[in-house]
């Protein structure tokens, strides 16, 4: 299979039920939409999504599934993620493909991500057999810090195998991992960077426009209260090139050499992501957007989010 080669993806984490969009997102978007979204994105040519069990309380990867069948089918890219959520289990990684490809109406996915650090050799072991098998045609870490990455590298290096990507936090104002080197060395190893909470949940969307209230939104206003400074700039930059504020986070992400995966559940969010793809910003433009965030401090999840779900065993492969 040749490499697949993406400029943005489509996130599923924001789609789910009526509890979950109310409360947590602001507002519940009828199947009907996301369906709209979908037939979008593909005349934008998005056909990649990026899908978890946990996503939408669980709903997203059922929903998919059944949209998918009418909009896009086959032409779709599946990025999808075994979690480790207790000790290794022989057996569990292809436990949980076999269901996901069950929700998902298909015989293989196109990328599978390890989606914690969690005792790597062994489930690396596993992912490779599925890879051999054919059920899995890419293989990618997330939430790995650069020793993590390199062991994993290794790993699938010593099978034959190209670790194709590295999935992380990282946006405007979460660059550690293009500050630790990270970001360098998937490009040294050609192995691609997808960034995930490009937005920041919302955060880095435009002040002056009013949403709906939600646990998110209220969990961020203390730190939106820091950006002040950070949001002139974007807006400034986003009137220069005629595209919305959301939009320059998303782009600053691709000129950083980033894949950014961002929730879409309208057309329209499609249409702005497939858009700030295309966007190129100049180095003056993004110099002074780094140092606007620099000095604004805000912080909402931190690119070590997950950590504490990592066994203390990992310490071994490092």
């Amino acid at each position: 299979m040749s490499r697949i080669e993406a400029k943005a993806v489509i996130g599923t984490n924001s789609w789910g039920g009526k509890a979950y969009g109310n409360v947590l997102r602001g507002s519940y978007v009828e199947d009907e939409v996301i369906k709209d979204a979908m037939r979008e994105a593909d005349k934008q040519g998005l056909f990649i999504y990026d899908l978890a069990r946990d996503y939408g309380l669980g709903k997203a990867q059922k929903m998919f599934g059944e949209f998918a069948q009418e909009n896009g089918g086959d032409s779709i890219i599946i990025s999808a993620k075994y979690t480790p959520v207790s000790r290794y289990r022989k057996g569990c990684v292809r436990q949980s493909l076999e269901k996901d490809l069950a929700e998902f109406r298909r015989d293989y996915a196109d990328i599978y991500w390890l989606h914690l650090p969690s005792y790597i050799e062994e489930h690396l072991a596993e992912f490779i057999e599925l890879y051999n098998e054919g059920r899995i045609k890419n293989i990618g870490i997330s939430n790995f810090d650069l020793d993590e990455c390199r062991l994993a590298k290794k790993i699938l290096d010593d099978a034959g195998i190209p670790l194709y990507g590295v999935q992380n936090h990282y946006s405007l104002i979460s660059r550690e991992w293009e500050k630790n080197g990270l970001l360098d060395w998937c490009r040294e190893n050609h192995v691609s960077f997808w960034a995930w909470a490009v937005l920041e949940e919302g955060m880095l969307t435009d002040p002056r426009v009013r949403t709906k209230f939600s646990l998110m939104k209220l969990i961020m206003s203390r730190q939106k209260r820091k950006m002040r400074d950070l949001y002139r700039v974007m807006i400034a930059v986003a009137k220069r090139h005629d595209i919305t504020v959301p939009q320059v986070a998303q782009s600053y992400c691709v000129n950083k050499g980033a894949v950014p995966v961002c929730g879409c559940r309208k057309p329209e969010q499609v249409r702005q992501l497939a858009e700030a793809a295309q966007v190129t910003l100049t180095q003056a433009e993004i110099q002074k957007l780094e140092e606007a965030a620099d000095r604004s401090g805000a912080r909402v999840m931190g690119h070590d989010l997950f950590r504490f779900a990592v066994p203390k065993k990992r310490k071994k492969n490092g």
